[in-house]
């Protein structure tokens, strides 16, 4: 028989709350060219791209398995010129990856204003949310 496992709003919300603490006061850093095959993979010969801080706490509390980021401060000088593709949330102490997602302007899991970053410019969050899966 094949897996088919299902979780209760509760069950979801503890485990995407559980990740989300891993966040608090940690790092969004995006990045160029191809995520990874995972967060435990290191980053190879992509760019970083920006550099944002969460908030303490960084999202809310999860709602049917879904949490929202509380505002991230913006990064006023981005690091590259280059086109977000990817990023990575690491905690607090700046080495611990948290996990991976997408970026872009619309559908993704990171939604910036712009995919085209330039250097030394503005960078700015629109939406970013964690979301784990019911089933």
């Amino acid at each position: 028989m094949a897996l088919n496992p299902k979780r209760s709003n509760a069950a979801a919300n503890a485990a995407c709350d559980a990740m989300a603490a891993l966040c608090n006061g940690g790092y969004l850093r995006i990045y160029d060219d191809a995520q990874p095959a995972n967060a435990d993979t290191p980053v190879g010969g992509q760019t970083l791209l920006a550099e944002l801080t969460f908030a303490n706490p960084a999202f809310a509390a999860a709602v049917a398995g879904v949490a929202t980021a509380n505002a991230i401060g913006s990064d006023l000088v981005a690091n590259a010129t280059g086109v977000a593709a990817w990023f990575r949330v690491f905690k607090a102490d700046g080495i611990s990856a948290v996990y991976d997602g997408s970026v872009g302007v619309a559908n993704a899991d990171l939604v910036v204003n712009s995919a085209n970053f330039q250097q030394g410019a503005r960078i700015d969050v629109t939406a970013l949310t964690l979301t784990e899966l019911k089933g």
